[in-house]
């Protein structure tokens, strides 16, 4: 059923935007027999939407893989250098915030770590909607940042860096996980949520003994609520983890995976001496930083989905 409603929703889709080009074509029209100021702006306005509609419509040409349509697990990690790269993936945060909330994505947090002084040392969300893990898959990688640090007295620059992985939400696979295959520890939320949560050992870390993953989650109030996130949230990253040995594919997106350091980065955020925003794998520069921190980075993941399709 969800299936058959999808494909009736992208049908519908592409006959809404023939009526729109209908629409223009028959606007042009009038304009040749008339100049009529007020028309000319109208259809002009309708043109510039419909360029972009079109635009959305052929971006979902490059969701050819098998889980580009689900939501997905993003999770955000600092790199060595203390309240500077802490800062940094705090950062990182809003900007993703920022995006889906454009998209009118669900943003649920699933984990948050503060860090000490400013920050954060590790977060995840799940986002949900038509296509996350089909978008944010380009984001997985290293994330470098140069910029005045705000926590220097000395006003010097600072290079500062934050992995992101994105992972596919797989609740429609099977992934078999016995009891005996992890180990489950509880202690108490670190983040905000009231005296029930500081006080109960809500919190839930998983570790995988095998593969040696852990996961954490302490966004609910509920031990039991946690707990089901959790697996959740392991079962998508031993899907991938074990469909990356059987599949050359995945082991090409494994391999992806770098050090978060100097030189493994996938994309540069210049806030000093310039500002620029540029991806290493694409090429694509913006010098608008301020837009892409808001959360405008369609524009690098664009590139990424037509590189990738074009290969």
């Amino acid at each position: 059923m969800k299936e058959r409603d999808d494909y009736k929703k992208e049908l519908d889709n592409w006959k809404l935007l023939e009526a729109k080009v209908d629409d223009v074509l028959t606007g042009l029209e009038l304009i040749k027999l008339e100049e009529d100021p007020a028309l000319i702006k109208e259809i002009a306005e309708k043109q510039s939407q419909l360029k972009k509609d079109i635009r959305s419509e052929e971006l979902k040409l490059y969701f050819t893989d098998k889980y580009d349509s689900h939501n997905a697990f993003l999770s955000i990690h600092p790199g060595a250098g203390g309240t500077e790269s802490q800062d940094w993936a705090s950062m990182l945060l809003r900007m993703y915030n920022r995006w889906a909330e454009r998209k009118n994505f669900t943003i649920e947090i699933v984990d948050y770590q503060p860090g000490e002084e400013a920050g954060l040392k590790d977060v995840t969300l799940l986002i949900s909607g038509p296509n996350v893990y089909g978008f944010l898959k380009s984001e997985k990688g290293v994330h470098r940042l140069v910029r005045i640090s705000p926590f220097d007295s000395n006003k010097r620059r600072h290079t500062s860096f934050a992995s992101v992985d994105v992972m596919p939400e797989v609740d429609d696979v099977e992934v078999d996980i016995g009891e005996e295959e992890i180990r489950l520890d509880t202690y108490r939320a670190s983040g905000a949520g009231g005296q029930h949560v500081n006080r109960t050992e809500s919190a839930i870390r998983l570790t995988h003994l095998a593969s040696g993953i852990v996961v954490t989650c302490q966004s609910e109030r509920s031990q039991m609520k946690n707990k089901a996130m959790a697996y959740k949230v392991l079962k998508s990253r031993l899907y991938e983890y074990y469909g990356g040995k059987r599949k050359e594919e995945m082991k090409k997106v494994q391999g992806e995976k770098k050090d978060i350091e100097w030189g493994s980065q996938i994309r540069s955020y210049v806030f000093q001496p310039y500002r620029l925003v540029k991806d290493n794998r694409t090429g694509v520069e913006v010098g608008n930083t301020d837009a892409v921190m808001d959360g405008d980075i369609d524009i690098f993941i664009e590139a990424f989905l037509k590189r990738k399709g074009d290969k």
